[in-house]
């Protein structure tokens, strides 16, 4: 049931750290990179929004704060 939840998660994390570390960079790509990492956050925040645990519902909150902030970052 959770199965795709915690294959999500695990995405975020992952692109989430990729961006901060090529933002950090200054890379030429950061701005692409956080337009993905904008999807991945987005698709995250939509499946832990559909579990009733209180740690599902944080996520799904921080994932669209992070989404927001990367649309910012890739505009």
């Amino acid at each position: 049931m959770m199965r795709n939840c915690i294959r999500l998660d695990l995405e975020c994390a992952a692109i989430c750290s990729a961006a901060a570390q090529l933002m950090s960079m200054g890379s030429s790509v950061a701005a692409r990179v956080c337009a993905i990492c904008a999807e991945v956050c987005e698709a995250c925040a939509e499946e832990c929004s559909k579990h009733d645990e209180a740690h599902c519902k944080e996520c799904a909150e921080a994932c669209r704060a992070c989404a927001a902030e990367c649309r910012k970052m890739a505009a």
